[in-house]
């Protein structure tokens, strides 16, 4: 064990024990320097530990960048010991919470839920997928704000390989587990996470065992009947009959008052629809399709009517509240979506957290039938592809700090792989997608200091994206948003690009092509955008020259090495 007060590898002095495992001991360190808090993990070597594993869980987890999941700042070799130094997340953990508190208020943990059913989507969607295999109230942190939450410990954590027949035996806390994780040949996939996450629910919401499962409402009459439905279909004992996804999952979560509500009317129509009769189910059926008829001619002027009228508001809101309902009166016509993006959500180029959720919310909401506003939208192939494109690009370029590259990915995926996009946005969909997957990989290194990554591979997908008459073939904003990331990217990993054999002068000829484009082909057409483009070309030529003294820097300090 490492002793309290002392120093490691020069930058962390070691405070506390604040955590114990099974081959494992956590220390809250400080970088006295920084005056910054660390968590360090010791894992000792030797008594059955297999280090060659722990370096391979090390190295899935130092390519996860999630704003819910710790980063890992170091690994260091310390005598008998490997030491992981990652964020220092403060507060408690959901299991001391329910042990002082007991049972949380359903309102709170959906809130809770949502957050951590964000991250095992970002977790299922990379590639390979990451299973983390043992959620827990001890394993959900807390932070100060009372609001966002950490998930932390990944020791059973592993990424998802098909052709694996097993990889589950014994792994999980007892309790908390999915059935396949005792079986004999068990494997565990995305499903396998949702089996424990709703057994967690059950905990927070009834203070319960989580060996005794049971409807929620047979323990507090009070709980929602659509968290109860949310709980049981996530703890079937056959994957087939759980959630599928954590898509699918979010969306119940983020409507269960609906659901609940659902419940109740279909109980009550129960009694009456008994005694209806084969005549009356004829007699609404034909009624039913005049008033459709009629509807459909009144509806379609509808949701031009709201577009027009969102067009003339001058407050923001309310053209907003205009392009929900249209969305909302004909949820397959892309028209108000990409209204919607334009001039609300990116009408100062930034697209916020809180402008996200409402994104998110849009999409999800099913108004008043069965299946969600995306959905019915994806029956419109060329519609949904045209709008997964433009939230590729605003999930890449546009999100707040710097870009939502998960979502962006996730978009960018479903433009590359459709049909109907003109052959230019496709091929930019892919090549922006294979970009927004390097981000979880650049600047990172295995125990042998190998780059994760190709430079080489990154440099001539990013040369690939920036070639061609973009401005011409898309638009200026989208042509200076792509040499703003080829700038970006080159001011970033010159040293790196040149050690994978990309000579100076091909990133200065690079450099220099845009700026030549920038001067004499993007031309700013005086519209509602001008002055937004004029000064992103401004910062693009000034961005350019950083770019460009950065690679004669790097070259230069490898030339004197």
């Amino acid at each position: 064990m490492l002793e309290i007060g002392s120093v490691v590898a020069g930058n962390y002095k070691i405070l506390s024990v604040i955590g114990r495992g099974g081959m494992s001991v956590v220390y809250l360190a400080i970088n006295e320097r920084a005056n910054r808090p660390w968590a360090i993990k010791e894992v000792q070597k030797g008594q059955g530990v297999d280090l060659e594993a722990d370096r391979k869980e090390i190295e899935m987890l130092r390519r996860l960048k999630h704003p819910n999941l710790p980063a890992i700042a170091d690994v260091i070799e310390h005598g008998d010991s490997l030491l992981i130094v990652m964020d220092y997340i403060e507060g408690r953990s959901l299991e001391e919470i329910l042990k002082e508190q007991g049972p949380q208020p359903q309102t709170q943990v959906v809130k809770w839920a949502r957050q951590i059913c964000d991250v095992l989507f970002y977790l299922h969607n990379r590639e390979p997928a990451v299973i983390y295999r043992d959620m827990k109230p001890a394993n959900v942190m807390l932070k100060p704000d009372g609001e966002e939450i950490a998930l932390i410990d990944f020791g059973a954590a592993k990424e998802y390989r098909p052709e694996k027949i097993k990889d589950t035996v014994s792994l999980g806390t007892r309790g908390y587990a999915a059935p396949e994780q005792y079986e004999e040949k068990g494997k565990s996939d995305a499903r396998t996470d949702i089996y424990c996450f709703g057994v967690m629910l059950f905990q927070l919401l009834t203070g319960a065992d989580p060996h005794g499962l049971r409807p929620i409402t047979e323990i507090n009459p009070a709980l929602s009947q659509g968290l109860e439905g949310i709980i049981l279909k996530c703890t079937q004992v056959q994957k087939e009959d759980r959630y599928q996804s954590c898509s699918q999952l979010l969306y119940d979560l983020e409507h269960y008052d609906r659901i609940d509500r659902r419940s109740r009317r279909q109980r009550r129509r129960k009694l009456f629809l008994f005694f209806a009769t084969a005549g009356l189910a004829l007699l609404c059926g034909m009624a039913a399709l005049g008033l459709w008829l009629g509807e459909r001619h009144v509806r379609a002027n509808t949701y031009e009517a709201c577009i027009l009228a969102a067009e003339s508001c001058a407050a923001p809101l309310e053209s907003f509240d205009y392009y929900e309902k249209a969305i909302s009166i004909a949820p397959a016509r892309q028209e108000a979506y990409l209204l919607l993006l334009d001039r609300i959500f990116l009408a100062d180029d930034n697209l916020t957290v809180k402008e996200d959720e409402e994104l998110r919310r849009i999409l999800n909401d099913a108004g008043s039938g069965s299946i969600s506003h995306e959905q019915s939208l994806a029956e419109n192939k060329k519609g949904y592809e045209m709008l997964a494109y433009r939230l590729g690009l605003a999930y890449f370029y546009s999100y707040e700090k710097n870009g939502n590259k998960g979502m962006a990915l996730k978009w960018l995926r479903i433009a590359s792989q459709g049909r109907t996009l003109e052959s230019h946005m496709s091929l930019r969909a892919r090549k922006l997608g294979q970009i927004a997957e390097y981000y979880g990989k650049i600047g990172m290194a295995n125990k042998a200091g190998d780059a994760a990554v190709s430079y080489r591979d990154f440099w001539e997908d990013l040369t690939e994206l920036a070639a061609g008459d973009i401005a011409g073939e898309d638009n200026i904003t989208t042509a200076m948003m792509v040499y703003r990331e080829l700038a970006y990217q080159i001011y970033r990993c010159a040293s790196l690009f040149h050690e994978a054999g990309v000579e100076k002068q091909e990133m200065l000829n690079e450099l220099e092509a845009v700026r030549k484009r920038l001067v004499t082909e993007i031309v700013i057409p005086e519209d509602g955008n001008q002055e937004r483009n004029r000064l992103l070309k401004e910062a693009l030529l000034s961005d350019l020259e950083q770019a460009a003294r950065q690679v004669e820097a790097a070259f230069r300090v490898r030339k004197e090495e």
